[in-house]
């Protein structure tokens, strides 16, 4: 019990420090920041380490994939830069949820993997598929980088290999049993829910009904669900 409280307390620090680090990076403002980091609190104190692991995974690939060929995606004017406590909430907080408050039973664990991989998948197939010539999902038009909806062949793989590595490293930490479940439920979860987002983008956000916030809630909503279905 002991040594629980003393990993805690250095995971606590660990993730002070990556926060200011990410802060300093200018990767979150100072309240997405500091969201990030109450966020990992609750979930290390209610769920425990290894799930603040797969948080922490997606963190760092999101980071690497924001920062690849930074230069070219800031000639294109797509580097998004810093991002808000808005984007922190909307791509974490059913995974959140699912965590907090769903302990170890299997179907909330699919839930949080879901929505974990549908962030990943999303994050990287945007960062990584604007370097090609995407196609508007709803049409197959070629369209700009960058355009709301649009996919690539380089973006989708990209998704599906965060989502594995997300389901992979939830293998390897324990929270599940094996490991073709685990890529069954963060691959397939991972990738409808990317597509979700894609599909909203398309139809809703180009329209200005609903904003990226909004879009990226409701593709992990859509992985969360996807992944618990899958635990079945």
């Amino acid at each position: 019990m002991q040594d629980m409280v003393w990993v805690n307390w250095v995971a606590v620090i660990l993730l002070f420090i990556m926060g200011a680090f990410i802060y300093k990076r200018k990767a979150l403002d100072f309240f997405g920041s500091l969201v990030m980091i109450i966020m990992g609190i609750v979930i290390l104190l209610s769920a425990g380490i290894r799930w603040l692991a797969i948080i922490v995974l997606f963190l760092i690939m999101g980071l690497i994939a924001t920062y690849y060929s930074k230069d070219y995606k800031k000639r294109l004017g797509e580097f998004e830069g810093r991002r808000t406590a808005k984007n922190v909430i909307s791509n974490g907080v059913v995974a959140f949820i699912m965590a907090a408050f769903g302990g170890y039973y299997l179907p909330f664990v699919g839930g949080f993997i879901g929505a974990i991989a549908t962030a990943t998948s999303d994050t990287l197939g945007s960062e990584l598929g604007i370097l090609s010539n995407p196609r508007l999902i709803t049409t197959f038009k070629k369209v700009p980088a960058g355009t709301n909806g649009a996919i690539s062949i380089r973006g989708t793989s990209a998704g599906i290999v965060g989502s594995a590595i997300i389901g992979l490293a939830s293998y390897f930490l324990g929270l599940l049993p094996n490991p073709l479940m685990a890529l069954k439920i963060s691959v397939i979860s991972g990738t409808f829910g990317c597509f979700m987002d894609s599909i909203l983008g398309a139809l809703l956000e180009n329209r200005n009904i609903i904003n990226n916030e909004h879009v990226n809630l409701l593709a992990t909503i859509t992985g969360a669900i996807v992944g618990i279905l899958c635990t079945f």
